[in-house]
């Protein structure tokens, strides 16, 4: 019998394929392995993947865990109006941790300065938030590529009862084998996203048809420039005299506290424009856009090991 020609069907996967399996295999063991797992959600575009992943890990049931924020109150109101829309569509529970509320019962002091910025601050809220809500495991967005610090990281990355993190006393990670155990008190931080890169977040964003928050694209804000970097020019800002505010045609790579997220000069209004030029450019992510991680090479590794994200 002669077999039919017809069929020319690829059944290959593709690599973002490949990536999705993964973060969803990622997802769900660890679902099922701890009582109490927690989905930090910033509404930028890392966690809008790691949100639509958890969704399909699922899917039909709803997302079974809840999605926690840590708000600085100094966020883009682009951003906090896309992050109630978002988690009100998929109907999940949201979880706000305000830096404010830290601030106002003493448990952490407001810099003061031209550069101060409430970046560091969010340690000590989401600390204290984790063991209120007795989270076990608090999935982040981190990926290898935006700089040292995250490649150090295991994809489950144990925290010790202090929160704090130690890069030598992780687990080893054979293949797909994932190290879950803990004692009270501990908790880990899990990373579906270890093997993505920025650009494969940006095919994934366009392969799903996701929206994301205006700022991603290019737009004219009023801005100023500060240590080779433009800053939004906000009450929170801090713009000394010497730093003259004007307007630019603007977006944004990475989205986080306005007083220490750059933004770049673009004209991509559309997710094609953006990719193309997330594919020449070479330079990092944070090293363009976050000013709180320029001040060393070692400034993320000691953050992290305080117990940020």
């Amino acid at each position: 019998m002669q077999r039919s020609t017809a069929d020319t069907r690829d059944y290959r996967t593709s690599q973002l394929g490949v990536l999705e399996s993964e973060s969803i295999h990622i997802i769900r063991e660890v679902a099922a392995e701890f009582e109490r797992p927690v989905l930090l959600f910033s509404g930028g575009k890392d966690s809008i993947v790691m949100l639509r992943l958890a969704e399909k890990a699922f899917w039909p049931a709803p997302v079974p865990f809840p999605v926690m924020h840590v708000d600085t109150g100094h966020n883009f109101p682009e951003v906090i109006e896309y992050r109630d829309r978002r988690v009100a569509e998929l109907g999940v529970r949201l979880v706000v941790a305000s830096v404010q509320e830290s601030i106002d019962k003493g448990r952490v002091v407001e810099e003061t300065g031209r550069r101060a910025s409430r970046n560091r601050l969010q340690t000590t809220t989401l600390l204290d938030a984790i063991e209120e809500h007795r989270f076990d495991a608090a999935f982040g967005g981190a990926r290898r590529d935006e700089e040292k610090a995250r490649a150090k990281e295991r994809v489950v990355s144990f925290r010790d009862d202090f929160g704090q993190w130690d890069p030598k006393n992780q687990r080893p990670e054979l293949w797909n084998l994932y190290n879950t155990r803990i004692r009270q008190g501990e908790h880990v931080r899990v990373f579906p996203l270890s093997n993505w890169t920025e650009l494969d977040i940006w095919d994934y964003l366009r392969l799903e048809g996701l929206e994301i928050p205006s700022i991603y694209f290019a737009h004219t804000r009023t801005v100023f420039e500060r240590d080779g970097m433009l800053l939004a020019d906000s009450p929170y800002s801090n713009r000394g005299d010497d730093e003259p505010a004007f307007e630019a045609m603007v977006r944004y790579r990475t989205v986080g506290d306005m007083s220490c997220t750059g933004a770049v000069e673009s004209t991509a209004t559309g997710l094609d424009e953006v990719i193309a030029e997330i594919a020449a450019t070479r330079i990092t992510e944070r090293g363009q856009t976050r000013a709180d991680d320029r001040t060393s090479e070692a400034a993320m590794e000691d953050r992290k090991r305080e117990g940020y994200f």
